[in-house]
């Protein structure tokens, strides 16, 4: 199955909440007040957004009141447009700069932040690049253990310290490491729940003034992860995390398994962090570069 096959896949609960009911309403009813207050309607109630939603409705309107939309056909297809627009252009996530390229990757427990790193490391092995793994959330033993296990899959270093440990002096470690064999990436896995929110986001703070010290532009990425199926849930944590550490990207996990992928409209319009990478699937090979072109053309696809 080719990546745009998958992506379709992926998106079809997506597809269902936002798509198939835009669809409903506009079968065999006339472009009026009433459709649009309706698509409006599942816009908001299809995690899109309040300020996504009013852009994309406030322009449908004027586009009707000056004659350039007529038809359902017509609203579909500025529909697709507007969506795949206010997503932008490609923001990937590429290292850059001298190396080591230091990557700082946070969210709370349970939203496959480990397993979005060990991908991340193998893709990157995959291209020839030298690896290690910071595991920096030292408040879980399975953690540790899970991104060891991550480590050996895909053939990266790994740097950790006792269970309990400051994660501070794992992420100095790994990046003083990394300098010392000449390593080309560093990717720091956190904790995502201690006892209160600032205590956790106090710890992240400490981690990235720690990094600094060893290298001043460092880390070059702060990627925050999130899991699409809790929604607008998702653009809260990333709505507290940038304006604690302040994020420079998003991965977005788990669209295969929800309905609720239309926070990706949100996140962007709310917050303009870019969407870098997306989880379609379990495989090492289905964490993706983020195309909001392909991410709207799977969404209204109606060859399925």
């Amino acid at each position: 199955m080719g990546f745009l096959d998958k992506l379709k896949s992926s998106l079809t609960k997506t597809k269902k909440n936002i798509v198939e009911r835009v669809e409903s309403i506009l079968l065999g009813r006339s472009i009026d007040e009433s459709v649009i207050d309706d698509i409006e309607e599942v816009l908001i109630t299809s995690d899109v957004g309040t300020e996504a939603t009013n852009e994309i409705i406030t322009l449908l309107r004027e586009k009707i009141k000056v004659g350039e939309i007529k038809n359902s056909e017509d609203v579909r297809s500025y529909l697709k447009t507007e969506m795949a627009l206010l997503l932008g252009k490609p923001q990937p996530l590429i290292p850059f700069g001298e190396k080591p390229f230091v990557i700082l990757a946070v969210g709370v427990n349970g939203v496959g932040k480990t397993t979005t790193i060990g991908k991340l490391a193998s893709r990157f092995i995959s291209e020839g690049n030298s690896v290690i793994l910071a595991a920096a959330d030292t408040f879980r033993a399975a953690a540790i253990e899970q991104l060891e296990i991550w480590a050996k899959r895909s053939g990266a270093d790994i740097i950790k310290h006792q269970s309990g440990s400051d994660p501070a002096a794992v992420a100095f470690d790994a990046v003083e490491a990394a300098k010392a064999r000449g390593v080309d990436i560093v990717i720091i896995d956190t904790a995502g729940r201690l006892h209160t929110k600032s205590q956790l986001m106090d710890e992240l703070k400490k981690i990235n003034r720690v990094i600094k010290k060893s290298i001043p532009d460092a880390p070059q990425e702060i990627l925050l992860i999130v899991d699409a199926t809790t929604g607008q849930n998702a653009l809260r944590q990333a709505q507290i995390f940038n304006e604690a550490i302040g994020i420079t990207g998003i991965a977005l996990t788990k669209l295969d398994g929800t309905a609720k992928g239309g926070i990706i409209f949100a996140i962007k319009k709310e917050l303009g962090i870019p969407v870098r990478l997306i989880g379609v699937g379990e495989g090492v090979d289905d964490l993706k570069d983020f195309d909001p072109e392909d991410f709207v053309a799977a969404l209204f696809d109606y060859n399925q």
